[in-house]
């Protein structure tokens, strides 16, 4: 019963648009770890479609010609890092002798979007539950340590909000993660964090549809329609400066939705996890992360890649 209680507390205050993402991500961490969740499956399932509900509202705070700038410039540096950062991905596994689908989706959740990719090509693969979760739980500690992480180097190194944003989207698996970093850096780092990171993630089809013909599968590819969605909305927002102020309240909307996706992420994580995680795949996220992260920074410190 008192889990349950906290539980409701913790979403309404992540609700309420008083904490911020980090500080959500975190309480949910905390409860994830001391206590059994009592809604872990509905919990799961809110958190998938709230993420995607907010990243739509998002779109409503968002210029479409900076959208449209952002992922055109973008679109580049995502095709040489995916292809890069899975290769690499691959020998890592191979060299700490981490199960091959589980190598398979860690080295896909690092190069496109985390979770998202993950699930995506998961079952395509025809990877086990367990494969499924030591993936996913290696790939969201990585992410809960960036959102918090991120912003102290970024503030650190005075980056600018373009090179924050341009930064996070291309170092940071999930999209839940770069959203809240970039929030928290400013609405120029959000902008531009967001829409590279959502350009990034509409490779999710092709890695889909690659893997089915490679491995012969017939599981259903999920398609990203909210990415559409997204800008759709930042189409609207330009297209109709009139409703601003109902657009300004879809975004804030979104922010908030954001939050408690966060918090509910953070509650999905158990000592369970940590345990079946073990070593070897968290070595080899680790070190692919820390590549992908210094390797992006150095080169956007040097001005080699911009918006």
């Amino acid at each position: 019963m008192m889990n349950k209680a906290l539980f409701l507390v913790g979403l309404i205050l992540a609700a309420s648009g008083l904490v911020s993402p980090p500080i959500a991500l975190l309480g949910g961490l905390v409860y994830g770890l001391l206590l059994a969740h009592p809604f872990h499956l509905e919990s799961k399932r809110l958190a998938k479609f709230l993420l995607q509900a907010s990243v739509v509202g998002l779109g409503f705070g968002m210029n479409l010609h900076q959208v449209v700038h952002a992922g055109r410039s973008g679109f580049m540096y995502t095709s040489i890092s995916i292809t890069t950062v899975m290769l690499l991905g691959l020998g890592l596994g191979y060299l700490i002798r981490v199960g091959q689908k589980s190598s398979f989706l860690i080295a896909a959740g690092t190069a496109i979007c985390g979770g998202s990719a993950i699930a995506a090509v998961g079952p395509i693969a025809d990877a086990s539950e367990e494969e499924m979760a030591v993936s996913l739980g290696a790939v969201f500690i990585l992410n809960s340590v960036a959102l918090f992480l991120f912003p102290l180097i970024g503030f650190a190194l005075h980056m600018t909000q373009s090179q924050f944003g341009l930064w996070s989207a291309l170092a940071i698996h999930d999209t839940s993660s770069v959203v809240g970093a970039t929030a928290r850096y400013g609405p120029t780092a959000l902008a531009i964090g967001t829409t590279v990171k959502l350009a990034r993630a509409l490779w999710i089809v092709p890695l889909s549809i690659v893997t089915a013909v490679s491995l012969k599968s017939k599981a259903r590819i999920q398609w990203p329609w909210f990415i559409l969605l997204f800008c759709l909305a930042a189409l609207f927002n330009t297209i109709a400066p009139v409703f601003n102020p109902e657009f300004s309240l879809l975004s804030r909307l979104g922010r908030i939705g954001l939050t408690v996706t966060l918090f509910l992420i953070g509650t999905g994580l158990n000592r369970q996890t940590l345990r079946k995680v073990g070593l070897r795949p968290l070595l080899q996220g680790l070190t692919l992360w820390i590549i992908v992260g210094s390797a992006t920074l150095a080169l956007i410190l040097f001005n080699w890649i911009h918006l």
